[in-house]
């Protein structure tokens, strides 16, 4: 990956609410710039159909700074490829709704199939930035 960037995850509680909180420091230094929460669907890797659903929800506690969520594919082969979108993580819990359709592809050619789903990422990315983003919830919405 290079890169400097230093970053970690932990379970914490805000404001009653159990989440996994990422902190750290993105780094431009030595062609870096991201850090990173991400989780597989299915334990096994394969992958899950998720087209029955209009798109991810995401509650989260953040530092007034911008985000990524990251989808992964099994039309995913290189590491740099992703489906992404960005989002403002608020000084407050707040639910986010971001529809499939409003995922660009990142080089890659194709385009979102919800129903070949396989990883979701959280990531600060792209420029230098004290990263402190929450999130209680991950869920599928109608």
């Amino acid at each position: 990956m290079g890169g400097l960037s230093r970053g970690s995850a932990t379970q914490t509680e805000i404001d009653g609410k159990v989440a996994i909180r990422l902190t750290g420091e993105v780094s431009l230094k030595n062609n870096g710039g991201f850090i990173q929460i991400a989780f597989d669907l299915k334990n096994s890797g394969q992958t899950f159909d998720a087209s029955f659903w209009t798109g991810i929800k995401l509650n989260v506690f953040g530092n007034n700074e911008v985000y990524d969520i990251r989808l992964r594919t099994d039309q995913i082969v290189r590491p740099w490829q992703s489906f992404r979108k960005e989002f403002l993580a608020k000084k407050e819990w707040t639910s986010i709704r971001l529809p499939f359709f409003n995922f660009q592809p990142h080089r890659i050619e194709e385009t979102l199939d919800p129903a070949r789903l396989r990883r979701i990422g959280v990531l600060a990315i792209g420029r230098q930035m004290q990263a402190d983003i929450s999130v209680a919830r991950v869920e599928l919405y109608r």
